[in-house]
């Protein structure tokens, strides 16, 4: 398919009139909203919103559901950044520069930097949907059993670069959350294990309880512990846009971050999150301070934000092109085209490829609105870490009970939430990294299900792993990755000592 960029014009046309412009203003702003309360996803937030389509036309329609996708993909850096509470699974790999900025009285830099990313992650990711579907959707049809097990191997081995300063104890980390993630149903024979009898773990422990618990209880039990000697974080309200050094400093981030989230999440089952913690081990593996990393790196927020909302652009690549969504969200806007008529697929863009041209256009125009939207509401954002602990804490404990509750419906969620809260405050007290849990619940299940397909359709011969070139090429980069990250981790080891004994050097002086 060739650019048609009149018709993509005439597209635009179509989605600046007051009634379009003034419904994807309301779906950014209140996918903002809803992304930034955490446990309400982006997919809840358009599943939410879709009855508010009804009875209107396609344009309008599917113009405002855009906007709530990429006002949410935003939103969830909020909470990330400002309460370590991330809005969304996207976003949980925002943490871990995002809360250390704010922690030094960087937040306004650090929300900047994550708007600011949005939104040179969602044109990019839109400017490869508008010109390079046919390409990546035809790719992403490649994609079987055997290619999803190496991609999530790929995704496993980025473990090393967000183990933090022990390597040894994020691998332990990891190992854990692989055993986390075996619990529920047997993925081919349906056998239930390690469930404890609880139904309520036929599905292994709820991802969205589970990263409340870890991240956002965790917290408030440190800082109850802490209250009466915890210091004030300072935060400085009036930075809108980043300033230019940072912008230098983060372009490389800036530009991987959105190619990789692009083509993440142009594979169907793949998402944000995935493609956050990708771009950031790549954004500290190739960096000149890796060991500064986790300290506070304006490149590392640059890396995850522009990364996840690239995705969605990614990921409405297979919805357009070939009718299979390429994450949750893009599933839940597969019904809302169904309820307008349209079957998304090729026939999209023989039949109603002004609609397609439309969609292109309200993903672009929303960028921009999420971006003047972020920039009205930044100062009233960042005033939340004003707020004083004794009151902030048992808000975000309330938050959190409420958004665990809220995915399913399901007190025994809630009690996970407090449970996972309680092991997250311990792995923290004695130094063990929490990212990696997040990252081997996510990729554990997609690893063991089409690894055991894939010995399935072979007939139980492992030599099917290295019969495809897309598994092949990922699996060669998933080992060269470690070894990199191995060498990093070391070099990152010995600038520490270093610095340790100048420092000593410096106190005997």
């Amino acid at each position: 398919m060739n650019v048609d960029f009149g018709m993509l014009l005439h597209s635009f046309n179509s989605i600046f009139t007051l009634n379009v412009m003034f419904l994807i203003f309301v779906g950014v702003t209140a996918g903002i909203a809803i992304g930034a309360l955490p446990g309400l996803t982006a997919t809840m937030g358009v599943a939410l919103l879709i009855p508010l389509t009804f009875g209107r036309p396609p344009v309008a329609s599917l113009s405002m559901l855009m906007g709530i996708y990429t006002g949410a993909m935003y939103g969830g850096a909020i909470s990330a950044i400002l309460i370590r509470t991330p809005g969304t699974p996207a976003a949980a790999a925002t943490i871990l520069e995002g809360y250390p900025m704010c922690k030094k009285g960087m937040a306004g830099s650090a929300m900047a930097m994550s708007l600011f990313s949005s939104f040179v992650g969602g044109i990019i990711g839109c400017a490869v949907m508008i010109f390079m579907s046919p390409l990546i959707s035809g790719f992403a049809l490649e994609f079987g059993p055997v290619e999803y097990f190496a991609l999530a191997i790929f995704g496993l081995s980025v473990i090393i670069s967000i183990s933090g300063r022990s390597l040894v104890k994020g691998i332990m980390v990891g190992f854990f959350g692989l055993l986390l993630a075996s619990m529920g149903l047997d993925p081919i024979s349906g056998f239930p294990r390690f469930t404890f009898g609880f139904s309520e773990l036929m599905e292994g422990p709820s991802f969205i309880p589970t990263l409340i618990g870890l991240f956002a209880v965790s917290e408030v039990i440190a800082n109850i512990e802490k209250m009466l000697k915890t210091e004030k974080v300072q935060a400085k309200l009036s930075q809108f846009v980043p300033t230019w050094s940072e912008i230098k400093r983060s372009t490389a981030a800036l530009i991987k971050g959105s190619l990789i989230g692009t083509f993440v999440g142009s594979i169907p089952g793949a998402g944000g999150d995935i493609a956050a913690f990708i771009a950031y081990a790549e954004t500290k593996r190739s960096s000149k301070t890796p060991e500064l990393f986790g300290t506070g790196m304006v490149e590392g927020v640059a890396a995850t934000e522009a990364a996840n909302n690239s995705c969605q652009g990614g990921a409405m690549i297979p919805l357009l092109s070939l009718g299979v969504p390429g994450d949750a969200v893009t599933a839940v806007l597969l019904g809302a085209f169904v309820i307008q008529g349209l079957q998304p697929g090729p026939l999209l863009y023989k039949e109603h490829m002004d609609l397609v041209y439309a969609v292109f256009a309200s993903m672009i125009v929303a960028q921009f609105l999420m971006q003047f939207v972020g920039m009205a509401g930044m100062r009233f954002f960042a005033k939340v870490i004003l707020i004083e602990n004794s009151i902030l804490m048992p808000m975000i404990l309330v938050l959190s009970m409420i958004g665990s509750y809220a995915m399913r419906g399901n007190v025994f969620d809630v009690g996970l939430t407090i449970v996972f809260g309680i092991v997250g405050y311990i792995m923290q007290k004695y130094d063990f990294p929490l990212s990696p849990i997040l990252l081997a619940l996510i990729l554990g299940p997609m690893a063991e299900s089409n690894l055991r397909r894939a010995l399935v359709i072979s007939g139980g011969h492992a030599s099917i792993l290295f019969s495809r070139p897309i598994a092949v090429v990922l699996m060669v980069l998933a080992v060269a990755f470690l070894v990199l990250s191995f060498f990093t981790h070391k070099k990152i080891e010995r600038r520490l000592a270093e610095l340790a004994v100048k420092n000593d050097d410096n106190h005997v002086t």
